[in-house]
């Protein structure tokens, strides 16, 4: 996985409360009123190998966290080889010299846990999250290849890999649009031999030179144990875990010394303005960036203050300038990023449908006269530090995410302590700093600026750009290097231990469901709530049902429309006055609309959920109906749809519904509506939606954290009394399920570096007595990383970065989906192995797959309760489909009690690949040919609406 920066932690920290974090020789110090005060406490050791050792104990839940950062990040490479940190970190998945080949993902997974690695310009961090008992596992598995890895790197493992890192590439960067900007960026900011100089994901050319040897060199300088920081978090005894770690890391060997690197600022001498034609593009995009300094600098927490100040909600200057004032945008965007060498303030504005760019950067330098015009206040500071609190807590309500904290403060800052300092930081930041960085490194100083504009459009790039040199991919016949292995036996690292053996895991924890309650308001709103106290925090949703199923297909849009109109203000508030509100409480309130239901999700402190739930309750009862915000709404979405049309897996999703739904059904229809059909909408249209269908009679309200049933529902006696109930009636929806056979569809996107596929049909609603077996008899085939599909696409033949099956039922029923972004010149040799294995897979699975696959389910169910978000994921599941509270237990009985046979029984009852519709989109002109010979009943090449046409047509 490649990140463009893991973990901002200086602005998620907290500040208007005192947290403290310490460490295990201040235990003894801590007083009656230090025990009042929110802490993490940690124990940071070094064993004499230079490993640096962090343990955090929680034992809110019976599970364990592990995570590992290496120094070593994109900034430690070289020119001529770069993307190396990054395409390393894919290596140590593969095989080490006690865990055979493709055996991490599965292994975690077999013992109910989940597991990824992350490569950014400053490190890699490597993590696995397990019930308890699989904490020696973990200890293991990562110590193995931390110490007895390279011996197993093999000619055939590292081409496969390659691969899949250049197909991330394609997928990431060259087949999206805008995808080349950071490169053109960082190349043009950092001169030629600075560590950011490059991108992490690389250049595809390096990528393909790399080499074993290369492999080798990398790990022996860079990951030895004296240049990482391991982090243990969860519920484990510390005196047993010092000794497991002490037994897998201590004996390991240290390796080269990695000497810290020094920040790097860089000045530019004059600005530079760069275009490029982007072939996937619909809408043009300005991204400006002016160079400043590394992170925890007083500068850089001061920059993060001021891109909010500019960027961020209706009093934000870029706003009233570039959106309300000029409607040349329908949404501003700035952040500071600073890093451990450089910073870089960055403004992106994506303008509207045929807005020249050269407005945007006019209203952009209008927006600043105006910031220094008209200024900011001390509230707009304390406004931006309210959120923060509620930030934190967020980032540490799981144990991954405190492993996270405390790795990256140890690495950076030299020990998890900093976070004190961090806050310190942050809370002294005034309004004179934020305008004086502003002065140093905005005001009139020179900047590099990209135009990236729609094929064809050179009018709408900005004065006195150049050509950016942006290498696009030449798409060629696929040929398959052979690679020549020899097969020597592996020569074992020596251990104190026969690492071979796989460690006993002990007594799986039990299913412990937390305690959840319900009642109905006098309104017929039915509430669940679930109590937990780990955080002070409270997540909550109200969901009204119908959603998209009430949208009129003449009319399609409206409930989407009414997502956006009902969070601009209220009778008594300006939008202004009510986004100020709740950010002032530190608060996040937001609405969306899905098919089946509008939901608004809130998440704040427990000490201000009461004031939390009378802006909701305002929000839903006392609309505004602004008429100005009705306007950009509109345009904005105009332009989403329009810039969607851009985008490869947006036009997939699109097409594949219309296709299989049918026109007669509402799904067949995007939830944001079509361009004529929103620009037809009015708010006429939204006040009939909501007079006529909201309504209490339809909704429920979800409640988790840390407040009890009694304070609940006291905050919600006034919304009881007020919202009065009405009847409102849900459309059905026939559904034509009448497919009869195998028809390939082929959506033309001209030169697209990678091939979008969908395969499937009409399967199951959730509510299906057979909807959750079908889910478990799928997981092998594609449910999971070491499903069949994605072992063979990804791991055997490298053709794509992932490769997944799943079911996708609700009330209506969903569809049975195979997807997969795979390198354009193996589309027809992907599409057919996809239609091979779901044939296979009806001939059955394996004892030991069967085994794989209950062990993975039910094991996993330790990590299921863990945060407040997915205990209120948990709580709209059986409010959505009137389950049980214990109904948990029963999906684990179908798991336990599921058969070979009944295996067999439902694959063969659910997929056949004999009738479903194969779905691609990617470039016509080379890949479309060949389905006329591969034994599809139809074939045929449909536009982006799904109607078919000539491939004379489309090239036009």
């Amino acid at each position: 996985m490649m990140f463009k920066k893991y973990l901002k932690i200086s602005f998620i920290a907290l500040l208007a409360v005192s947290l403290m974090i310490v460490s295990c020789k201040d235990n003894s110090s801590k007083n009656a009123e230090s025990a009042a005060t929110f802490s993490v406490d940690f124990e940071k050791y070094e064993l004499e190998n230079g490993l640096d050792v962090v343990l955090h104990q929680d034992k809110s839940d019976p599970i364990v966290s592990l995570a590992i950062q290496y120094g070593v990040g994109s900034n430690r490479e070289k020119t001529g080889r770069t993307g190396f940190a990054h395409l390393f970190e894919h290596m140590l998945f593969q095989e080490s010299e006690n865990v055979p080949q493709d055996q991490f993902f599965k292994k975690i997974q077999d013992v109910g846990g989940t597991l990824n690695g992350g490569t950014w310009k400053d490190g890699t961090i490597y993590y696995e999250v397990v019930p308890n008992n699989a904490l020696e596992t973990v200890l293991w598995l990562e110590s193995d290849r931390m110490g007895y890895l390279i011996n197993t790197v093999t000619e055939s493992a590292f081409y496969n890999q390659q691969e899949v890192v250049q197909n991330e590439k394609r997928q990431r960067v060259d087949n999206n649009p805008y995808g080349h900007t950071n490169w053109v960026l960082d190349k043009n900011i950092y001169p030629e031999g600075h560590p950011y100089n490059w991108q992490v994901i690389g250049e595809l050319e390096d990528l393909q030179n790399a080499t074993v040897e290369d492999v080798k060199e990398f790990y022996d300088r860079f990951y030895g144990p004296n240049n990482a920081t391991l982090v243990l978090a969860g519920d484990f005894e510390t005196d047993e875990a010092k000794a497991l770690v002490e037994k897998y890391f201590g004996e390991i060997k240290r390796r080269k010394e990695v000497t810290p690197m020094e920040p790097q600022p860089v000045t530019i001498a004059e600005t530079k303005r760069f275009y490029h034609e982007d072939n996937f593009a619909n809408t043009a995009q300005l991204h400006m960036v002016w160079p400043t300094l590394q992170q925890y600098t007083d500068d850089a927490y001061a920059l993060d203050f001021l891109s909010e100040i500019l960027s961020s909600g209706k009093k934000a200057p870029l706003y009233k300038v570039l959106v309300k004032e000029k409607e040349l945008t329908s949404r501003t965007t700035a952040y500071n990023n600073s890093q451990e060498l450089a910073g870089e303030f960055h403004i992106i504005i994506t303008a509207n449908n045929g807005k020249s760019l050269k407005d945007v950067e006019k209203g952009i330098f209008e927006a600043f006269s105006m910031f220094e015009t008209e200024g900011f206040t001390d509230k707009d500071v304390e406004r931006i530090k309210a959120g923060l609190e509620t930030g934190f807590y967020n980032g540490i309500s799981s144990v991954l995410g405190k492993s996270f904290q405390l790795a990256q403060y140890n690495v950076f800052a030299g020990t998890p302590e900093f976070i004190e300092q961090d806050i310190e930081n942050i809370k002294k930041v005034t309004k004179e700093d934020v305008l004086r960085v502003y002065n140093t490194y905005l005001k009139d100083k020179p900047f590099v600026m990209t135009s990236f504009v729609p094929k064809g459009q050179l009018e709408l790039i900005t004065d006195n750009s150049v050509k950016a040199e942006v290498v696009e991919e030449e798409i060629k016949e696929n040929v398959t290097k052979t690679v020549e292995e020899v097969n020597d036996v592996v020569i074992k690292t020596p251990s104190n231990f026969d690492r071979s053996v796989e460690p006993s895991q002990g007594v799986t924890p039990k299913l412990s469901i937390p305690e959840s309650w319900t009642a109905t308001l006098d309104n017929g709103i039915k509430v669940y709530g679930i109590e937990q106290n780990e955080i002070p925090t409270v997540n909550f949703s109200l969901v009204v049902e119908g959603g998209h199923l009430l949208d009129d297909k003449s009319k399609n849009g409206v409930a989407n429309l009414m997502t956006d109109i009902m969070m601009e203000g209220t009778v008594n508030k300006t939008p202004l006055e009510l986004e100020e509100e709740i950010e002032m409480l530190g608060a996040n309130i937001n609405m969306y609309t899905s098919n089946e239901a509008i939901v608004i999700r809130g998440n704040t402190l427990v000490r201000n959920f009461d004031k939390t739930m009378a802006l909701v309750e305002e929000i839903l009862l006392e609309p505004r109906w602004d008429e100005e915000e009705f306007a950009r709404i509109k345009t904005s979405t105009i332009n989403q749809i329009k810039r969607s049309d851009a985008n490869p897996n947006a036009v997939a999703r699109r097409v594949y519904n219309k296709v299989l739904y049918g026109e007669d059904h509402i799904f067949s229809y995007p939830t944001s509506g079509t361009v004529a059909s929103v620009e037809a909408i009015t708010i006429d249209d939204l006040k009939d939606f909501y007079n006529k269908n909201f309504s209490p009679s339809i909704s429920t309200f979800h409640i988790v954290g840390k407040i009890n049933k009694n304070e609940s529902l006291k905050n919600l006696e006034s919304l009881a009394k007020r919202w009065k109930e009405k009847e409102v009636t849900i459309p059905t929806y026939p559904i034509a399920n009448n497919r009869d056979k195998s028809s390939l569809y082929f959506v033309d996107i001209p030169n697209s570096k990678q091939s979008v596929i969908n395969i499937g049909y009409i399967a199951l609603p959730r509510t299906d007595k057979e909807f959750y077996a079908a889910e478990v008899m799928n997981y092998k085939l594609g449910g999971s990383f070491s499903g069949n599909v994605n072992l063979i696409l990804r791991e055997e033949k490298g053709y794509t970065y992932g490769a997944r099956t799943n079911f996708s039922g609700s009330k209506t029923p969903g569809t049975f989906t195979a997807s997969s972004s795979v390198r354009t010149n193996t589309t027809g040799e992907s599409v057919q192995i996809f239609k091979d294995q779901i044939a296979k897979y009806k001939e059955g699975i394996s004892e030991e797959d069967l085994q794989f696959t209950k062990n993975s389910l039910i094991k996993s169910n330790a990590r299921r309760f863990e945060t407040q978000f997915s205990l209120l994921g948990m709580l709209q599941e059986m409010s959505t489909y009137n389950l049980a509270p214990n109904y948990i237990e029963g999906e684990e009985a179908i798991v336990n009690n599921m058969t070979l046979g009944q295996h067999k029984e439902l694959a063969n009852k659910y997929l056949d690949e004999s009738k479903m519709m194969y779905l691609v989109v990617g470039d016509a002109a080379t890949q479309f040919a060949q389905f006329k010979t591969m034994g599809f009943d139809e074939v045929k090449l449909i536009n982006k609406e799904g109607e078919e046409v000539e491939l004379e047509k489309v090239k036009q």
